[in-house]
């Protein structure tokens, strides 16, 4: 089965973990199988850093699937030392808010080794995952730069507004200024990277991990052509609500969805997401939400089961409701 899935993040890492299990692949490291997991991974929180290409979901899939990730933080890598952190803040190199590690600075350097030498995103990810073996083929969802931009009221300037680098406001503000606008800055332009549409094109179905709505899924969905190409596909397309009794599950995607409207309930972000079937520019024909919640998305098929995901076990469970309400079945 070819199974590709939209994600971004830590939940998304997660999830795809549980995704290689309801396949019957161990969860961590590559496999021979005949299955095909193909994910489609959000770069709109991409940023450069003291002269480095930072990549934090590409690198946070990466790990998690590879076996290195951190698993008190989930992201980074485990045994991780800060040794050139702290050297940089003893010369007060800014940015002093994002911190880089030892280890994975490594694989920052590689990164933008070869992004300065002219090789695509897409390129120089596969040849990072040569080393991780994650076992899922993870795309960038484009090879050209997109970043996301959060306007706020300035705070050190009452009664103007700002834009900062979504890695700012997350990081630095924890969210905390009020969001006005979130905009993914060179989305408008870019092209998929190779590989992303024929994959939405062949898959047997097509999942929406419990990822951020508005700076995971939302940046993927904005770039050119991707919509259109899950409107299209044969596959069906299931999602995951990250929100559950009205709160996310992890971040602060309630701050995101407030910044362009949407309420943080599974029924709102499924609205937002909206139906094929009755919808002109809707994506989804069913839609998980946590058990207990009654939710109504017109055109949509909705089904309750539980969504934390507490484990790779939990997750499987999760990953299977989404195969079975997609109508496709794994032996």
């Amino acid at each position: 089965m070819k199974v590709v899935v939209v994600v971004g993040g830590v939940g998304g890492a997660r999830f795809l973990l549980g995704v290689k299990a309801a396949l019957g692949l161990p969860p961590v490291g590559e496999h021979d199988s005949p299955h095909e997991i193909t994910a489609l991974v959000n770069t709109g929180d991409d940023v450069w850093m003291h002269g480095l290409r930072v990549c934090p979901d590409l690198d946070t899939c990466m790990y998690t699937l590879g076996g290195g990730v951190d698993p008190e933080r989930g992201w980074g890598h485990a045994d991780e030392t800060w040794t050139v952190k702290g050297e940089l803040e003893a010369y007060g190199a800014d940015p002093t808010w994002f911190g880089l590690g030892d280890k994975d600075i490594a694989t920052h350097l590689v990164r933008s080794r070869m992004l300065r030498a002219g090789y695509p995103l897409s390129a120089v990810t596969e040849a990072l995952c040569d080393r991780w073996r994650p076992g899922v083929r993870l795309l960038p969802m484009t090879d050209d730069r997109v970043e996301t931009h959060v306007v706020v009221d300035d705070p050190d300037d009452t009664g103007r507004r700002k834009a900062l680098h979504f890695q700012e406001w997350w990081v630095r503000y924890q969210a905390k200024l009020p969001a006005h606008t979130i905009v993914p800055v060179g989305a408008e332009e870019a092209e998929p990277a190779p590989g992303v549409l024929s994959a939405i094109e062949e898959a047997d179905t097509v999942l929406f991990a419990p990822s951020n709505p508005v700076v995971s899924i939302g940046t993927v969905l904005a770039v050119p052509g991707m919509r259109e190409a899950l409107r299209k596909t044969e596959a069906e397309v299931v999602g995951l609500s990250p929100i559950i009794a009205g709160r996310p599950v992890r971040g602060m995607a309630d701050a995101c969805l407030s910044a362009i409207g949407v309420e943080s309930t599974a029924e709102a972000v499924g609205r937002h997401y909206g139906s094929r079937k009755t919808s002109d520019d809707g994506l989804l024909d069913g839609w998980l939400v946590h058990e207990g919640e009654s939710v109504d998305v017109p055109g949509i098929a909705v089904r309750a089961v539980p969504l934390l995901m507490s484990d790779v076990e939990a997750t499987t469970r999760m990953v299977r409701a989404a195969f079975d309400l997609a109508g496709v079945r794994v032996d």
